[in-house]
């Protein structure tokens, strides 16, 4: 098989269109229909399903789109790849061979697991402590391409990286060694780029005079040729938008660093060329890879306890003063701050002096509790807030009425010897072949003790002695403008982290850029709740863009977070909006 193998992505989440598999199989050729469903929050949630019925664990809406295009699919000889599998692969895989059954079809599902470390926590660093609800290594996509290989027409998986729904179809298909690390990478970026759906397409895209075709986007179709090059596209007559701006915006999207580690290989982010090729046509080329790490991430979801927020609403004059009688107020309701494990209070100014309207003259008073006893953070806490409606400030109200608790996890992320995880393929009839690891780098270096973990840094330099000298930065008259102006971003939460890839529209722009926005800068600019965190800056010339990562700006993550935005999706157009000096000759 020499053509590319044409991969069609139909979910970015668990959660996403429903109508988008049946969209992508009728829509023009493809070869594979591939699918993210899983999220570090999915398992939590997965999780929570599972506990109460053991049959589940897995993303159920896959089935119905699975019940919609399978017969088409098998007509057709296009595979499906999923990770919907989640916690129960197994499970997926039966209930898939129970719908087939229905539709009078004959299906060869077969499942891949050994993610799953419930049951066997020794080897994993830090160490764990207590019982996780979900302990889950990262796989990559070996076990697909086996599987496929062995005549599948459906594989489902467990927690696999999501780029590898692409790459373990794309080495299937090529028939790659485990060791072709520039090809394989070439994968993980075209996975990289489809497994968010329509974020590839023009979704969330920041310029939107860019987009002339303002309908729905059309889910993202990678074309992974046999050198690991490929093409990014979608089904003519979709809505949306393909172009170097889409696809860099969707490139930069949750990195932590130019080295990219998975579990087949690590990536070099910084080799990527990006080149317009046609309408809605992104080809990617030069990608470099080279041997991944000894170890695989784990990703550990914990019970945190127990939560509540209630929103007090604040209205026109003295919108301090009253937030600070409110919360003292309440707090001696409650018995003292010191009663809960933990309080959030945020006071969100929305509001402006003579305001035109009532709403603009508002602000809301948000407060967070947390705490292992439900009952103290239940209706007892929403109640107390309720007793400042006649005792408490002009105009008080809130956004809901009383609520009861909830429970919240927390998100640890980790890391295992590969030695400690068995990646297992079960094929259709029942038989289990054990996935072989590739070869990985030396283990020296790896930091794997401290707590938070965070993976090993790669020195780029000394892998990549041909990276772009220093630019001359930009001089001359600047203006006030917002760094929006001429930067694109996008933003998104790496457990605690928040990741925020910054890109300049025009590459002329660029060397102003890498100079401008350093941590300090990132923390001027970001505001007071980023001036403890650590903040690393990664420059990506090739992209004509920088990685932004802010150490625990989410807590522990985003079942954890009391921020507003707990998985930052918005820190990226807030970062755009600040007000910065800009050299003129950069603005036209």
């Amino acid at each position: 098989m020499t053509r590319p193998v044409i991969i069609g992505n139909c979910s970015g989440f668990y959660g996403d269109r429903l109508a988008a598999a049946r969209e992508m199989v009728e829509g023009g050729p493809i070869d594979v229909l591939c699918g993210d469903y899983l999220a570090e929050l999915t398992m939590l949630i997965l999780a929570k399903a599972q506990a109460k019925d053991p049959a589940l664990g897995y993303a159920t809406t896959f089935l119905r789109q699975v019940e919609e295009v399978l017969g088409t699919c098998l007509e057709r000889g296009i595979k499906i790849v999923s990770n919907a599998g989640g916690l129960n692969p197994a499970g997926l895989a039966a209930a898939i061979r129970d719908v087939a059954a229905k539709l009078g079809l004959s299906a060869k599902v077969a499942h891949v697991e050994g993610d799953d470390l419930r049951g066997n926590l020794d080897a994993i660093t830090p160490p764990v402590e207590g019982k996780p609800v979900s302990a889950n290594a990262y796989l990559g996509g070996w076990g697909i391409a086996e599987a496929l290989a062995a005549g599948a027409d459906v594989v489902v998986t467990g927690r696999v990286t999501d780029a590898s729904l692409a790459v373990g179809p794309a080495a299937w298909w090529h028939g790659w060694a485990r060791d072709e690390f520039d090809a394989l990478a070439g994968a993980v970026v075209a996975g990289h780029v489809i497994e968010c759906g329509p974020q590839a397409t023009g979704g969330n895209y920041p310029f939107l005079d860019e987009i002339t075709d303002r309908r729905y986007p059309g889910f993202p179709i990678a074309e992974v040729a046999a050198d690991g090059s490929s093409v990014i596209t979608k089904h003519p007559g979709t809505g949306g938008l393909v172009s170097v701006g889409t696809v860099t915006a969707q490139l930069l999207y949750e990195l932590q660093g130019p080295a990219y580690l998975g579990p087949d290989v690590t990536t070099h982010f910084d080799t990527i060329t990006l080149t317009q090729e046609g309408e809605h046509r992104v080809r990617i080329s030069g990608v470099r890879g080279s041997a991944p790490p000894p170890t695989l991430k784990v990703a550990l979801n914990e019970a945190g306890g127990y939560r509540n927020t209630m929103t007090l609403v604040l209205t026109g004059l003295d919108i301090e003063a009253k937030a600070a009688h409110a919360e003292a107020l309440l707090f001696d309701i409650l018995g003292g701050k010191d009663r809960f494990t933990e309080v959030d209070v945020r006071l969100l100014r929305f509001d402006r002096p003579d305001a035109p309207t009532n709403e603009q003259a508002t602000a809301h008073l948000r407060v967070t509790v947390k705490d292992p006893d439900p009952r103290k953070v239940g209706r007892a806490f929403s109640n107390a807030t309720m007793e400042l409606a006649l005792g408490g400030y002009a105009g008080f109200h809130t956004t809901t009425p009383p609520t009861a608790e909830s429970a919240f996890g927390v998100y640890r992320p980790a890391s295992v010897p590969r030695s400690a995880v068995q990646h297992v393929v079960v094929h259709a009839d029942g038989t289990r072949t054990v996935v072989t690891d590739p070869p990985t780098a030396d283990a020296a270096g790896v930091e794997g003790n401290e707590r938070p973990f965070r993976p090993p840094r790669v020195d780029e330099r000394a892998v990549r002695p041909d990276l772009v000298p220093d630019p001359e930065p930009v001089a001359g008259p600047t203006r006030r403008v917002p760094l929006g102006t001429v930067c694109g971003a996008r933003s998104g939460d790496k457990g605690g982290d928040a990741n925020i890839g910054v890109w300049t529209r025009d590459p002329a722009a660029y060397p102003w850029l890498r100079g401008f926005l350093t941590p300090d800068r990132v923390r001027e600019l970001l505001g007071p709740e980023t001036a403890e965190l650590d903040i690393e800056v990664h420059e990506l010339p090739n992209l004509n863009a920088v990685n932004v990562i802010v150490h625990g700006l989410l807590g522990a993550g985003v079942a954890s977070s009391t921020r507003p935005d707990p998985q930052a999706k918005g820190l990226g157009e807030y970062l755009r909006s600040r007000v910065v000096e800009i050299p003129e000759a950069l603005l036209g």
